[in-house]
Parts: structure tokens; sequence; C-alpha cells
């Protein structure tokens, strides 16, 4: 059988829809599904406000936490009044902080953490964020404003899991972020910066596949094989955890 993979979704009406009678939802975009389904597994959505998550523990074969809203500053004591930080959902940060925590402790499920995701595992490891890059004064190399998209080049820690997942030290990231890791959090690892030195992606120091990247994989993962073979080594991971 598929190894079921759990994606963390939006917040209930973090996203607009066009429908007008449905404004509260949960929802993820489908570029996680298809990276993972062209890897071989199942994907199934997990919406914020679960209050229980042992059945997920036990249920999932890996998860994915997903990209969304900035996360509020008042969980890494950074300045809630900044002005450019986005619309935050507290009942999202809540839950995944939560979920990040169980994953850790549990210590086996593989686990992917995508933008706000690398974000997520690092503030709930103690570390901190930048509430905006361009407050350092290198530029904004991490988006673009017209297409959204940024792609930029990174270099990975050649000795790392993930450089054996992408099956090569430099890729070509899509990037569309606007924060970063400041300080790092407990038990992480750096694996790339970008030429900013910005964090670009970390692991999680003595699991066999707990991995983190600032860019969003999905988003080119059906043209960039590098970046669908991170998808195809998670689930790779997840599979051999199903099996154990």
């Amino acid at each position: 059988m598929k190894p079921l993979i759990g994606i963390t979704t939006y917040g209930a009406g973090e996203k607009t829809v066009i429908n007008p009678a449905f404004d509260v939802h949960f929802a993820t975009p489908a570029l996680y599904v298809d990276a993972i389904r062209r890897a071989g597994g199942a994907a199934a959505l997990l919406p914020t406000g679960e209050d229980d998550i042992d059945p997920w523990l036990s249920t999932l074969d890996g998860v994915v936490m997903s990209g969304g809203a900035d996360i509020c500053p008042s969980r890494y004591d950074g300045d809630t009044t900044h002005p450019s930080v986005g619309p935050v959902c507290p009942a999202r940060d809540r839950a995944e902080i939560a979920l990040t925590r169980a994953l850790l402790k549990h210590g086996k499920i593989p686990v992917l953490f995508v933008c706000r995701g690398m974000q997520i595992l690092n503030v709930t490891q103690g570390g901190t964020l930048h509430e905006h890059i361009t407050d350092l004064g290198k530029g904004d190399i991490h988006r673009d404003e017209v297409a959204y998209w940024a792609k930029q080049p990174v270099e990975l820690d050649e000795h790392s899991v993930l450089a054996r997942a992408a099956g090569q030290n430099r890729v070509t990231t899509m990037s569309g972020h606007h924060q970063g890791v400041k300080t790092v959090g407990k038990g992480l690892r750096v694996l790339a910066k970008a030429e900013d030195g910005i964090v670009e992606a970390m692991e999680v120091e003595g699991h066999s596949f707990a991995l983190a990247v600032q860019w969003h994989p999905e988003a080119s993962a059906a043209e960039d094989q590098s970046q669908q073979n991170i998808f195809d080594a998670f689930i790779a991971a997840a599979l051999a955890y199903k099996q154990s």
C-alpha cells in the first residue's frame, strides 16, 4: 500500500475563494498533492483545529508542513506592530506548533517542512525570525512582486540528507517569502544559506528524515527533477517507516 502523507492546510478563512457561500474553508495548493502522488504517495489534508492529533500520529506515514501566512511575532518575541507583517492566523500557529512538537517527540515519522513550515519548526525549537528580510538592507532576492516566484540558486551542504535527496549540491529554488530565520532553534542544523545570508534549509539533528526548506519545492517539482527528487526521497522514507 502507498504511504499516507498528511499535508497541513491553510487556517479556516486564511485564503479567499470564488464562491461567497463558502467563506470559511480548509485548503492546500494542489502542487503538494501532485508532487506526493508522482512520488508514489497518497495525500490527506490535516485541517487546523484538531484537538486530538493522536489518530494522525498513529495513521500517517509522513507529514508535509506547508506554507502560508506569517507567524504571529508574539510566538518568537518579535515585533507585533511591524508594518510588513501580514495577516496572521493564531489558530494555525497554535495547531502547527503543537503538531511539530508531537512529531519531534515521536521522532520517527518523516517530515518535510516547507517555507512557513520551516519557520514553524524554528519557532517551535525556540528560534526567532526576521519580521521582514529587507530590513537588513541587503535587498529582496526572495520574492518577485510581478510573477510572485523568485528563482534563486542555493548551495546545499554536500554531506546532508537534503543534498542526497535532491541528487545535487546546487539547486535552483522557487521562493516567495519576506521573512526568514534569525536565530536558529535548538537541535536544528543549517544546511544552506542564500547569497544574502538568509537560512534556506535545515534539518533536525538525530532524525532520519526531518528536513526543512525555505523555498517551495512543490512549485517546480513537475519540471525540475532535483525538486521532485526531494519528494521522492521523502516518500521513500515514509514507505520505509510504514514497513518498519
